[in-house]
């Protein structure tokens, strides 16, 4: 299928650019690439693109194959879109823009996140070497959300949206705004305990160790 503009050119780059380069595009495959994603879940994760704005982003990214559709098996049969292999083969274009844009010397890093973003953020940072070699499984639900999270000997091995059948280690509750500030140590994880704004069920030693490895950009 072709791209609705093109600029003309035969470059790869400009190519590249036909295909993702409309505003908020890069934005909607990044919040596919943990998983699937109904069309309500991506409006709500990005509540400033606009339902007609969205609607079109996802027609193009599909028309040219960097993302698809397909229904959930019951009991929930909804339908959802994902990335295609080769639309998953942007990630080291994101890991580019993250590294290049945190050092912009212009424009500050401001506004909200989506909570995707929290745990790409998370997967970027995380700190292998933070105390000695741990193993868990977590599972961490934030508000309507849940990602499911693997540490292999101190390594991130894992992230991803959704459900995953087993019983993880441990289970965290609680919403964005706290967790957010738990991982940034703006908040104790003690403190978010005790205050009944965080739950942990199961091993909330590794939940510690999570936060710990919690790495920050420099």
């Amino acid at each position: 299928m072709a791209v609705r503009r093109s600029y003309g050119e035969a470059c790869p780059i400009a190519h590249a650019l036909d295909m993702i380069g409309e505003r908020w595009a890069l934005l909607v495959v990044r919040e596919l690439r943990l998983g699937p994603r109904r069309y309500s879940d991506l409006a709500a994760a990005l509540p400033g693109i606009g339902p007609s704005v969205l609607t079109q982003r996802l027609r193009d990214l599909e028309g040219v194959g960097v993302l698809s559709q397909r229904t959930l098996p019951p009991p929930a049969a909804a339908r959802v879109y994902e990335l295609t292999p080769w639309g998953a083969e942007l990630e080291p274009v994101f890991a580019a823009l993250r590294r290049w844009g945190m050092r912009s010397p212009v424009v500050p890093l401001e506004g909200g996140v989506s909570a995707d973003t929290v745990f790409l953020g998370l997967r970027a940072y995380f700190d292998t070497a933070a105390g000695a070699p741990w193993s868990a499984t977590l599972r961490v639900r934030l508000e309507r959300e849940v990602y499911h999270l693997v540490v292999d000997e101190g390594a991130l091995t894992d992230v991803r949206r959704g459900e995953h059948p087993g019983e993880p280690d441990a289970v965290v509750t609680t919403d964005q705004r706290t967790f957010q500030a738990v991982l940034r140590r703006e908040r104790s994880l003690a403190d978010a305990v005790g205050a009944g704004a965080l739950t942990v069920d199961g091993d909330e030693q590794a939940v510690q160790r999570l936060v710990d490895a919690a790495g920050t950009p420099a």
